[in-house]
């Protein structure tokens, strides 16, 4: 497992492992504001090679889930700037994702004045958690106009210069689990009939454009973007088209030339698993870095690596129940289970409470 837990160079970065914590929504981030809290937690999991934060919105528009972070205001700005130092300071790399959750939202989440948007009026199936209400169906979204695309990008692009303020690394584009730009490109979701929607050059205009504009702004050594084919999360379904498109994707994406491209295969969690054809044909047609995410452990993250199937692994759940994974890898130790009743609730139990190894 040598190159597991060699370091590892990302664009410029040199990383002190070969592991990412992998981005993961908690539901900590009180008035949308990270926080102290968040610092203790995020600067735990500095070992990471590469920590991706929760998804943090762009705009009070993207705003979905409850207590969510965003990353529009100063209070946001400085909030973050707190938790990049306190990372730093342990020698780690962190980048924030960038994650509009366009129709998966309730307005009950959001501010006063902020509006469910999406590509097209298609409500997703399903319900979504409130603080107040508790599960409430998804509302029907406004279908964008081209004025909320121009908005909606410039949003991303603003977002992205307050990430370097707060002292990121980079930043993640959440392109995959059904949010905004996959909300685009997917054909259930996206029944424009402009230049946005239609075939998958079109679909993928939006996605393509935000990646380019965002590179424009702050540079292709600070932008990765996440993918996740074959994913169904929030009423995605599978169509016969999706693994052509997605190889053309693959390309479309290298010619924009971000830092890296992040796969996630869900299948783990029940989802369908990613053919190995797809993740060959990334790693075929983007030759930057390729990050595969999805149910590794030590043993077949090594595999991979070794295999040169990719250049880096993401872990995510392993690293909620663990704050010292890399650690507890490199020893052979065994893990701590984590506990899905506190994922998304409010405080520090199941939050920052995990122990280490001692010693």
């Amino acid at each position: 497992m040598t190159m597991l837990f060699s370091p590892a160079s990302l664009g410029t970065l040199t990383l002190q492992n070969h592991i990412v914590m992998a981005p993961m929504t908690r539901s900590r981030a009180t008035g949308n504001v990270a926080n102290a809290l968040m610092r203790e937690y995020y600067a735990a999991r500095s070992s990471a090679g590469l920590i991706i934060t929760e998804g943090t919105s762009p705009s009070p528009d993207g705003l979905g889930y409850p207590r969510i972070p965003g990353i529009f205001s100063g209070a946001q700005i400085e909030g973050w700037k707190s938790i990049t130092e306190a990372v730093h300071q342990r020698d780690g790399k962190i980048f924030m994702q960038l994650m509009h959750c366009g129709r998966i939202a309730h307005p009950l989440n959001m501010p006063d004045g902020a509006e469910i948007i999406a590509p097209s009026a298609v409500a997703a199936q399903g319900t979504m958690y409130t603080d107040t209400d508790g599960l409430q169906p998804y509302p029907v979204p406004r279908a964008m106009s081209e004025e909320d695309i121009a908005i909606a990008k410039a949003g991303y692009v603003d977002a992205s210069l307050h990430a370097m303020e707060a002292g990121f690394d980079g930043v993640e584009l959440h392109g995959a689990n059904g949010y905004l730009l996959e909300q685009f490109f997917r054909p259930n979701t996206n029944l424009r009939t402009d230049c946005y929607g239609g075939s998958v050059e079109n679909r993928a205009r939006f996605m393509l454009e935000v990646l380019d504009e965002v590179i424009a702004a702050v540079g292709d050594q600070r932008v990765g973007i996440r993918l996740s084919p074959f994913g169904v999360f929030n009423d995605m379904p599978l169509y016969e088209a999706m693994e052509e498109e997605y190889r053309w994707l693959a390309g479309a994406i290298a010619r924009v030339a971000p830092l890296y491209i992040h796969l996630v295969d869900h299948s783990s969690m029940g989802a369908p698993t990613v053919p190995d054809s797809i993740k060959e044909s990334f790693r075929k047609s983007f030759k930057a870095t390729l990050i595969l995410s999805g149910g590794y452990d030590a043993a077949r993250a090594a595999r991979d690596l070794d295999a040169r199937k990719c250049d880096l692994v993401a872990v995510g759940r392993a690293f909620i129940a663990n704050p010292d994974l890399v650690e507890r890898w490199h020893a052979g130790a065994p893990l701590n289970t984590p506990d899905p009743d506190t994922f998304y609730s409010a405080g520090p139990k199941g939050y920052i409470d995990y122990p280490v190894l001692e010693g």
